[in-house]
């Protein structure tokens, strides 16, 4: 009995391991075919002969696993979608657009992966009890906290790309405050300055500036443009400049004399952070030096007297 249940661990190893590997794959190859069809597209609009793409011959190019387990997935997110409510499915959608929508990630992938991970988590404890001899409590203790823990791991990891993804935002925010400011002092207009900052400064916040500027570009409005910002950073202070950038446009303030009260308010604020963090300091220090430092020091300073006692005593009764 436990030859067969090793075999069913193992198997489900390998079908994780083989799911998240096609997934990756067949993200990579969403993006080939996409840009093979664009091409085939802009050569025909280019005036020149558009070769004909046979969506059934480009699926027919993938691999087996791709074919195969890319549909097991699709099957269990549908599945899934089914049976969660639509403020759950809402708030992992609004989650991967704070993330930056990851690419091959939707909410019916994420919502499959839980379900994956569910029935790993319960096959893995039923492998494990078969091993290990518990009483009949700490088993479905066991079989529930396992299957708990395997259906949040795509939570986890989600949560973690977006906590991520803010803290880079929060630590570019205020040199980018700063040249926008110093940009529009410059003479520039708020739109040309947001494209030099987009120039000059790489990283998560550049590309959303780019983003809005598209948006505007697109005959989207300034102030609609700054709200789509906020919802997709779902950063506190990057919300504040949103918010007072909206109501300068609406209200005509000028924008120089905004950025600049912005970028203020956002230098105090990260030095008060630092300082909150530098006074918390000496509690972290406290756990390492009573539970490492502390010890060893005792033992150092007593050791050789307590030897020495213990000596005496030995003389003693000798």
């Amino acid at each position: 009995m436990s030859d067969v249940w090793l075999f069913l661990a193992i198997g489900s190893l390998f079908l994780a391991i083989v799911l998240v590997g096609v997934f990756i794959d067949q993200t990579i190859a969403e993006r080939h075919r996409a840009v093979r069809l664009l091409e085939s597209q802009v050569t025909g609009a280019s005036g020149q002969a558009a070769p004909r793409v046979d969506l059934r011959e480009e699926e027919l190019k993938e691999n087996f696993g791709s074919r195969v387990f890319v549909p097991i997935v699709s099957k269990a997110g549908r599945v899934a979608r089914r049976v969660t409510p639509l403020d759950a499915r809402d708030r992992i959608t609004k989650k991967l657009l704070v993330a930056g929508s990851p690419a091959g990630w939707d909410a019916e992938r994420v919502l499959a992966f839980k379900i994956i991970g569910a029935i790993a988590g319960f096959v893995g404890s039923l492998v494990l009890l078969q091993i290990v001899s518990l009483s009949s409590f700490l088993q479905i203790v066991i079989i529930a906290l396992l299957t708990f823990v395997g259906f949040i791991v795509p939570d986890s990891i989600l949560n973690s790309r977006v906590e991520d993804r803010k803290k880079e935002i929060l630590r570019t925010l205020s040199d980018t405050l700063d040249l926008l400011t110093i940009s529009v002092e410059a003479g520039l207009s708020l739109n040309a300055a947001i494209a030099q900052v987009v120039r000059n400064v790489p990283g998560v916040l550049s590309s959303e500036f780019a983003r809005m500027l598209q948006e505007i570009q697109l005959g989207v409005p300034r102030s609609d443009a700054f709200r789509h910002l906020a919802e997709r950073t779902d950063v506190d202070e990057l919300n504040a400049f949103a918010l007072a950038m909206i109501q300068a446009d609406i209200f005509g303030v000028s924008i120089a004399s905004v950025l600049r009260t912005q970028a203020a308010q956002l230098r105090i604020k990260r030095r008060q952070a630092i300082e909150a963090k530098a006074q918390q300091t000496p509690v972290k220090i406290v756990f390492p030096l009573v539970l490492c430092v502390l010890p060893a020091l005792f033992v150092v300073i007593v050791g050789p007297g307590a030897i020495q006692i213990f000596n005496s005593f030995i003389n003693l009764q000798s």
